[in-house]
């Protein structure tokens, strides 16, 4: 992956570009979030949400700059930029972390999540992270794919209705 930010096609051919989440992207986040359909907010939080507070939102908006990343990615330009989809990982240790990802349903099925997942890889060892992780639930069978597309080294443990994830960032 290239330094960010960078522009990628997607399957059907929409440009998206991949970059930092910003401090002038609140309004665009918030957007994003309330344009999400219940089942993607459930498949992403493990959880019913009816609105985005705003704590939920400044959650959303704070990155710890030491160990959390967050890569958003975004369609149009300007004041017709809008984000689609957005890929975060928090480090649990000093060579872990979990990552998590979001994309609007009209999206789904593109490419986005994978190359999110390449965009934050590239990352995470470049600051000496070693092992991904990620709690997925069993009902989600396209984000497992996503971890499975990979091709990285990966360990799955199944555990009621959610499978945890492992990772091995190999160079």
């Amino acid at each position: 992956m290239k330094t960010l930010p960078v522009t990628v096609t997607l399957k059907n051919g929409t440009v998206v570009t991949l970059r930092p989440l910003r401090a002038d992207d609140r309004a665009r986040m918030a957007q994003a979030v309330r344009g999400l359909d219940a089942q993607t907010i459930y498949t992403r939080l493990f959880s019913h949400r009816k609105e985005l507070t705003e704590a939920g939102l400044d959650r959303l908006m704070r990155v710890d700059d030491e160990g959390e990343v967050v890569i958003v990615a975004t369609t149009g330009a300007g004041a017709d930029e809008a984000i689609v989809g957005g890929g975060r990982y928090v480090a649990t240790g000093e060579v872990r972390a979990e990552i998590a990802f979001t994309v609007e349903e009209d999206y789904h099925g593109q490419g986005i999540a994978g190359r999110l997942f390449e965009a934050l890889a590239d990352v995470a060892r470049s600051r000496g992270i070693a092992v991904f992780e990620a709690d997925v639930l069993s009902e989600n069978p396209s984000m497992l794919r996503v971890f499975e597309r990979t091709g990285l080294p990966l360990r799955k443990r199944s555990e009621g209705g959610t499978v945890h994830l492992e990772l091995t960032l190999v160079p």
